[in-house]
């Protein structure tokens, strides 16, 4: 249903980045080895409202409000957002609330499945038919896409990626702790 919507455009490739479509309404993926971060995050950026709420003006490089979900290495969900300062003016700041789950002690999801293969416990494994419908999907992909762009080891990738999504904005590229930068 989301791929029939008018904004988006079949999947394209830019080195270590994927969109599917391009303009607003873009999905864009980052992959990429020898980052400067190892995580999985996805960041949810909601659009400007259309009126100016607070005096002092927003930059336009700066990033609007936005959900942000951190996969691994560890779990969190950010919601960040401009708030009004306390006072009688009407000035913002971004601000983000950062919720964490850690339970230690807790199996990582890797551990967890090891555990239930040893036990022979075969709920967490995908079926031999849904793995073959997958492969399908990705053996297009690998089969038909641009060619990878070289990088330096330890940056957040090429050029060519900034320039696929600079009409939106910009990358959000990770911290190692999960916190907002």
């Amino acid at each position: 249903m989301w791929r029939s919507a008018p904004t988006l455009k079949p999947i394209a490739r830019c080195g270590s980045s994927s969109t599917h479509g391009a303009g607003r309404g873009a999905v864009v993926f980052a992959l990429g080895k020898y980052l400067p971060t190892t995580a999985t995050e996805i960041l949810v950026e909601l659009k400007r409202p259309p009126q100016k709420l607070f005096a002092d003006a927003v930059q336009a490089n700066s990033r609007s409000n936005y959900l942000r979900f951190r996969l691994s290495p560890s779990s969190a969900i950010a919601l960040a957002a401009r708030v009004k300062l306390a006072g009688q003016e009407f000035i913002g700041e971004e601000r983000e609330l950062y919720l964490s789950d850690e339970q230690p002690g807790e199996e990582t999801p890797y551990e967890r499945l090891l555990g239930d293969a040893m036990k022979g416990d075969g709920a967490l494994f995908t079926r031999e038919d849904a793995v073959e419908a997958a492969w399908d999907v990705v053996d297009r992909v690998l089969r038909d896409h641009h060619p990878a762009r070289r990088y330096k080891r330890g940056t957040w990738g090429p050029k060519e990626a900034d320039a696929l999504i600079a009409a939106d904005g910009s990358w959000h590229n990770p911290s190692p702790d999960g916190e907002s930068e």
